[in-house]
């Protein structure tokens, strides 16, 4: 099937797809085909211009919807939303997540709620609401999780046990909705900075570690989201690690 054919007509929903990672998969997703359903929270200019971008290539093909994610009462209406635009939805990627540390003896409730809520349980509530219209479609689930689920992070406990709580999600809900709905899940390692400052002998390390000993790319990722919601259709509760061999190399 030619580029552009794969996924002729499927509808899918990316959270947090205004910049990096969100927006390279939908980049790529809609080269293949697909329609996009772009949620954004706050990065409205950001979701705009990939809109436009991806809208000169193919009109009437990118929808945004703004969202709080941690307003949960509200996902149910996120989703109806998202599967009223074109009548389906496809494939549902739970890309969108906040990460800062959060060393020991300084966390709050608030940290608690936001990183708990953003990585766990808004995908959750997100994939409980879709579950009905992707199980018509025979569709799927991508989780983007984190290597940090299985080793945790130094100094930021709250996010590596959030992403853990995904890792299990993923697996959870592969048993619960097969097998009409696949769910599986990427593990990124060293493939986008913080956004918050992180100095270049941080970074070397962090490379140095790799057997590949290169950074990856948001590329990289979307081409596994492409994989996982195209060609994996006998897999289902897997995660993905796409590290370049750091969590191999301790």
């Amino acid at each position: 099937m030619e580029n552009g054919e794969n996924l002729q007509g499927r509808v899918i929903l990316i959270t947090g797809a205004a910049h990096r990672i969100g927006a390279e998969t939908a980049r790529l997703l809609h080269a293949n085909g697909a329609n996009i359903v772009l949620h954004y929270r706050s990065s409205r200019k950001s979701a705009l211009a990939v809109q436009e971008e991806l809208q000169r290539r193919r009109p009437n093909s990118v929808v945004l919807i703004q969202a709080d994610l941690l307003d949960i009462g509200k996902l149910p209406a996120l989703v109806r939303e998202a599967h009223g635009i074109w009548g389906r939805l496809d494939a549902l990627v739970n890309n969108a997540s906040t990460f800062y540390p959060t060393p020991l003896g300084t966390v709050d409730d608030q940290q608690w709620n936001d990183l708990l809520g953003t990585n766990l349980k808004a995908p959750f509530f997100l994939a409980q609401a879709a579950a009905p219209h992707l199980a018509r479609q025979r569709g799927c689930i991508v989780n983007i999780v984190d290597i940090h689920a299985d080793r945790p992070l130094k100094g930021h406990p709250v996010y590596s046990i959030a992403k853990a709580g995904l890792a299990m999600m993923t697996k959870a809900l592969a048993g619960e909705l097969g097998p009409e709905v696949r769910v599986n899940g990427i593990a990124p390692g060293a493939i986008l900075w913080p956004e918050r400052d992180m100095d270049d002998i941080t970074k070397q390390r962090i490379i140095s570690r790799t057997f590949l000993k290169r950074q990856g790319s948001p590329a990289d990722i979307a081409k596994t989201v492409l994989f996982l919601v195209r060609d994996a259709q006998y897999m289902s509760g897997q995660i993905l690690t796409v590290d370049g061999g750091r969590s191999l190399n301790s």
